[in-house]
């Protein structure tokens, strides 16, 4: 099978090439990617000489790059978004171009090449919030930021292909994920790498927010498995069962790095922050026979690790990230640096 990864120099994209490569040596893939800021090469540099893997510099927002890109593939996999909810807050526009504008390119190229299969990755956060419970597969879309939005957008837009044309596509839609090569602007990767270099940890409001945590090899065995066997018009959930609040992440963090609670830094609650997400798995537990293989706290201690044992893969990245941080305050009216969440 030969497979075009849009977005694949990211955090999720890469990780799926690689397990990709990994688990299917008789695959091909092309990686198709922008490079934004969060778009990084040397994420794959270990497989950058590997003749079963191409790059190709492009934007899904691009039709006569996208049909090149897709041509002779036989599936897609659309990981290519504009992703940080901080950021939609500050600039909306380049989310609803991205996520909904670029998928509509795909779509139509898809449709245009007859590609048998097109996976669109999504979020949790396309839902909304909820006290109690789950959200399932069939639970309205009730998105509460920018990005979520235009997740959700993104996401209509490929099912009603699906019914007006009758493309073979199907979503699937992760909890946060957590792991190796994850831009340095959410919780994890933000507070692990701010907490090595002495910096505060930003923390929003009352850090009681409750999110479900993937390590992000569980998640690409999902969306995996899900190319390989999911049914064409279906949407799946895929969560770690993990929920924690943002809290109790920050506090591993600091006892796993032997640092004091005390450089925890509690700032301003964003506008909209979402209370509680929750998906309800069984689905692809059941239809696919999934189940998350990594145990939560390994996997948390791995990632810290991973991030205290790569420093000059985000060192870097966190001097580019600056210009963003002071940006925001000065929008957001304070000080501190934006929190990952």
């Amino acid at each position: 099978m030969k497979i075009l990864v849009t977005g694949g120099a990211g955090f999720i994209g890469s990780n799926f090439i690689h397990f990709i490569l990994k688990a299917h040596p008789e695959y091909q893939i092309v990686n198709f990617d922008k490079l934004t800021y969060a778009g990084n090469l040397e994420n794959l540099s270990d497989i950058e000489k590997d003749k079963r893997y191409a790059f190709i510099k492009g934007d899904i927002c691009d039709p006569k790059a996208v049909e090149k890109a897709v041509n002779g593939v036989d599936a897609v996999v659309n990981f290519a978004a504009e992703s940080h909810v901080d950021r939609s807050i500050v600039s909306a526009g380049s989310f609803v171009n991205t996520d909904v504008y670029g998928t509509y390119i795909l779509l139509e190229a898809v449709k245009k090449q007859g590609i048998k299969r097109f996976l669109h990755i999504s979020t949790d956060e396309v839902y909304g919030s909820i006290e109690s419970g789950s959200f399932n597969e069939k639970s309205s879309l009730s998105p509460n930021s920018p990005y979520a939005a235009s997740k959700a957008g993104g996401d209509l837009l490929v099912l009603a292909y699906r019914k007006t044309y009758g493309l073979p596509v199907i979503i699937t839609r992760s909890s946060n994920n957590f792991g190796p090569y994850q831009y340095p602007e959410k919780l994890i990767s933000l507070f692990v790498t701010n907490a090595l270099t002495g910096q505060k940890l930003p923390l929003y409001g009352d850090g009681k927010n409750i999110r479900d945590w993937l390590y992000v090899e569980d998640n690409c065995e999902g969306i995996d498995l899900v190319l390989q066997k999911g049914k064409d018009g279906e949407v799946y959930n895929i969560g770690g069962g993990n929920e924690r609040q943002n809290i109790e992440i920050v506090k591993f963090i600091l006892s796993e790095l032997k640092l004091p609670e005390s450089v925890i830094e509690y700032v301003k609650d964003r506008p909209g922050h979402d209370r509680r997400y929750s998906i309800d798995c069984s689905k692809i537990k059941k239809e696919l026979g999934w189940q998350p293989k990594n145990n939560y706290e390994q996997a948390l201690r791995k990632t810290v690790a991973w991030y205290s044992n790569n420093r000059e893969w985000w060192k870097k990245i966190k001097e580019k990230q600056k210009e963003f941080n002071e940006f925001y305050a000065e929008w957001y009216g304070r000080r501190s640096p934006h929190p990952g969440d």
